[in-house]
């Protein structure tokens, strides 16, 4: 069924393109398909592909991906909906025919298409038989089908998938938690959606809003009471083996030599509770100023009463000391071993960061860590480490102003209580104006992992876990030590405001928690 073009002058043929001479028929249909893709016209893509067939022409993988992209791509427009379906179908037949093996994003594209009939089994069966094609499935592959099932509220089609994900080594991000969570909660599997609440919380810093309302959908709305906000440790164990997976990107990268050298200073000057990035302070917002570096040196050291370690590239050391009104501070911080100079060639990045990784300290710097060398490491761990170690700063009017990492995590929490907060994602400079979805709920038995969970019964849902408001939290205390305390870190309940009511009604009236 082919399907009317609703612009005809979007067909290929009156698309504007360069006549070059003696143009192959090849040639032309490549072009053609490929403004057909870019402005996915399923209509222009039928007669392109009847056209090829009818002249013999000899479609190649890139024709059939980018036929099925098309396809996949037009489905949401309801009217092109059936001819995208058949026609994708026609497609990806007339491929295996021709012996040419669907790749991952034939195979996807093709799910995408069997999910918009409301076929999530045909759409897992592809994803299974890519296993025979030689490629391995990606997260995208999975969430068609995942998607159906979850939208057809068959839940335990949707566990089994998410079964083979894990097998296959594909970890499930917040549209897939959020959406298993979404079909445990309307089917009244309770155990399945404090499951998926806790693998929330491992992998989602701050839920979307959309998220939000199925948390709030299972808890059955309303508002209520808090809790506190906490700490929460980083694995010892993970620590170490990022700490070593940050030596081992440095050392493929920079000077072996140099690098151990630094590693075997390291071992032997463990007392340092902050590492400073020398450049990225000494560079704001001007050329270098020693006088701003001084400043947090003596900030950090008149808080704890240690010196803090400078990781300062010697070219920048060697410019500082041939002026005389530097010459002396620096020779005070290199008596005091408060700097370490990383050699010609060297790129500081790697040591302040291992510093830091290794000695399980503070990091005073702006640097948001977002370049190439930081993807290597991996978001997910990296994204927490940062939040619990990174000191910020300011200098307002010439004075210094630092931001200690926050006393409680961004994360999802439950407390032993059976509290759940959940933090909105969203960019916050200020972490003490995010805000969070709070929950308070009646303990009365133990869960799985021996955290307190109330019963579920739709009479209870609606009676005692009604407790729940969005706060944002204001004037959190600061830790005077330079450590992360865990003990030290949960936030005093009149040191807390929240506002209380529904997210799109929200009342601009203080509450104590």
């Amino acid at each position: 069924m082919e399907v009317p073009n609703p612009n005809p002058s979007n067909h290929p043929s009156n698309y504007k393109t360069k006549k070059k001479k003696n143009q192959s028929p090849e040639g032309k249909f490549r072009r053609d398909l490929d403004l057909c893709s870019k402005h996915k016209d399923l209509s222009a893509a039928i007669s392109l592909y009847d056209s090829a067939l009818s002249h013999h022409i000899r479609l190649t993988h890139h024709h059939f991906n980018a036929l099925l992209y098309i396809c996949s791509e037009t489905l949401s427009d309801h009217s092109a909906k059936i001819s995208a379906y058949e026609f994708g179908f026609r497609v990806f037949n007339h491929m295996l025919a021709s012996g040419i093996k669907p790749t991952e994003a034939t195979v996807t594209a093709v799910a995408r298409i069997s999910a918009s009939k409301g076929d999530g089994d045909a759409a897992f069966e592809l994803v299974k038989s890519m296993e025979k094609y030689g490629e391995k499935p990606r997260l995208r592959s999975y969430g068609p089908a995942l998607m159906c099932y979850c939208a057809n509220s068959e839940a335990k089609k949707a566990y089994e998938l998410e079964e083979h994900m894990v097998a296959a080594g594909v970890g499930a991000e917040e549209p897939e938690v959020a959406a298993l969570l979404k079909v445990s909660a309307e089917t009244g599997r309770r155990e399945k959606v404090y499951e998926y609440l806790h693998k929330m919380r491992e992998r989602v810093r701050g839920v979307s809003e959309a998220t939000a309302e199925i948390i709030e959908g299972w808890f059955g709305g309303g508002g209520g009471g808090g809790g506190r906000l906490v700490c929460v440790d980083i694995d010892r164990a993970e620590t170490e083996n990022f700490a070593q997976s940050v030596a081992s990107l440095a050392l493929e990268r920079e000077v072996q030599a140099n690098f151990r050298d630094f590693q075997d200073w390291l071992d032997k000057h463990i007392e340092y509770e902050a590492i400073v990035d020398g450049a990225n302070i000494g560079l704001y917002q001007q050329n270098f100023a020693e006088e701003q570096l001084d400043a947090v040196v003596k900030e950090l050291y008149n808080r704890s009463n240690k010196w803090p370690l400078v990781v300062l590239h010697k070219k920048r050391i060697r410019t500082l000391l041939e002026n005389l009104s530097n010459r002396e501070l620096l020779e005070e911080w290199i008596a005091q071993g408060v700097v370490y100079a990383t050699p010609y060639g060297s790129n500081d990045d790697w040591y302040w960061l291992y510093a830091a990784v290794k000695l399980k300290c503070l990091l005073v710097t702006n640097d948001e860590m977002r370049d190439h060398i930081f993807e290597l490491l991996g978001r997910s761990f990296f994204l927490k480490w940062k939040e619990r170690h990174q000191v910020r700063y300011t200098f307002e009017k010439g004075n210094l102003k630092l931001q200690m990492p926050p006393t409680y995590s961004v994360v999802i929490q439950e407390s032993e209580k059976g509290t759940w907060h959940a933090p909105l994602a969203g960019d916050c400079s200020d972490e003490s104006s995010r805000t969070w979805l709070c929950i308070s709920r009646r303990p009365s038995h133990e869960a799985s992992d021996g955290v307190p969970v109330a019963e579920d019964t739709s009479e209870n849902r609606l009676n005692h876990h009604n407790f729940l408001k969005s706060c944002e939290s204001k004037n959190f205390p600061t830790n005077n030590s330079l450590h992360c305390n865990s003990n030290s870190s949960q936030i005093s309940d009149n040191k807390t405001t929240t506002i209380t009511g529904k997210r799109k009604d929200r009342s601009s009236s203080p509450l104590e928690t």
